[in-house]
């Protein structure tokens, strides 16, 4: 059967190099849909198989770990989310693509952290409202940086959400100057005030393979993942990860380390957790906002 392989920044990097691809959501989306495989191993989160599930719906879609969820994810209720959507009939619902299946079934437009910028400032350019879910940090940001009044809704990443101003603060003080900081926009607002640049994993990659300033260190306030990735395009930068607490730079997403090379192996030989649940009429309805999206975006990476 042919197999592709696909690994999010996230994962570690043994795990990476299994892969045929290594990408952030969008990306990886795009390749998926691309490739056009039969079996497809996603070493990622369970979001992510079932976003690559409902726009291959033919393909036989794995996550190597049936535990590998997002606190995005866990902490939406469904019920209450439908009611909020309610209470917003005539605004656009926005949603971060870290979100269930179900969750996209009551979206008009699916963003990654990559194209939300566009894809909302498009969305207000046309006259509309919007409101934003699930991601309560994300949406506090766009809110902040370009005066929009999104009502958002309030799940956060629990990675990010660990890194806080105090700690941010301290850090940057002690560099005296001499420090940069990247930061993902699933962060806290006050850390990403504080940041010299904003951006999702792959707009912070390019930043660090073009960077050309003078500075001791880089920080990075995201999942350790991602700073691999970084070591591996500059190896002249000092790069690492921003502190969560007392200096301790050690923030990891659980659920992205549940992939394991032993895992990845089973899964491309057809064993692990197929995402094999998603009914026809759910996919059909979650495909809509994620295909606008892709529409969106696929010019602007063939462009690239």
């Amino acid at each position: 059967m042919n197999t592709l392989t696909l690994a999010h920044y996230y994962t570690t990097p043994d795990v990476q190099a299994m892969a045929d691809y290594v990408g952030d959501s969008l990306e990886l989306a795009l390749i998926a849909r691309r490739e056009k495989a039969q079996r497809i191993v996603f070493a990622g989160v369970q979001f992510m198989a079932e976003t690559t599930k409902i726009i291959n719906p033919d393909a036989e879609v794995i996550l190597p770990d049936a535990a590998a969820t997002c606190s995005l994810v866990t902490q939406t209720d469904m019920a209450a989310l439908r009611a909020w959507r309610e209470r917003y009939a005539d605004h656009v619902h926005v949603s971060y693509i870290n979100s269930s299946a179900e969750h996209k079934t009551i979206s008009d437009w699916i963003v990654t952290s990559r194209n939300v910028d566009e894809i909302i400032a498009s969305i207000y350019a046309a006259g509309k409202k919007v409101i934003f879910s699930p991601d309560r940090n994300m949406g506090a940001w766009l809110n902040y940086q370009y005066g929009y009044q999104m009502p958002v809704w309030n799940a956060v990443c629990e990675v990010h959400d660990k890194f806080k101003e105090e700690q941010i603060e301290y850090m940057l003080t002690s560099a005296n100057g001499k420090a940069w900081l990247l930061a993902h926009p699933e962060s806290p607002l006050p850390v990403l005030k504080r940041a010299d640049m904003v951006g999702s994993t792959k707009q912070m990659l390019d930043w660090i393979e073009k960077f050309s300033g003078a500075t001791e260190v880089i920080y990075v306030a995201t999942e350790e993942g991602l700073l691999h990735n970084m070591r591996q395009l500059r190896t002249d930068l000092n790069i690492q990860q921003a502190p969560i607490y007392s200096g301790c730079q050690c923030n990891a997403c659980p659920y992205m380390k549940r992939n394991t090379v032993d895992l990845v192996r089973q899964a491309q030989m057809g064993k692990g957790f197929v995402i094999d649940y998603l009914t026809e009429e759910t996919m059909d309805q979650a495909r809509k906002p994620v295909e606008r999206m892709l529409s969106f975006s696929q010019p602007k990476r063939n462009a690239a």
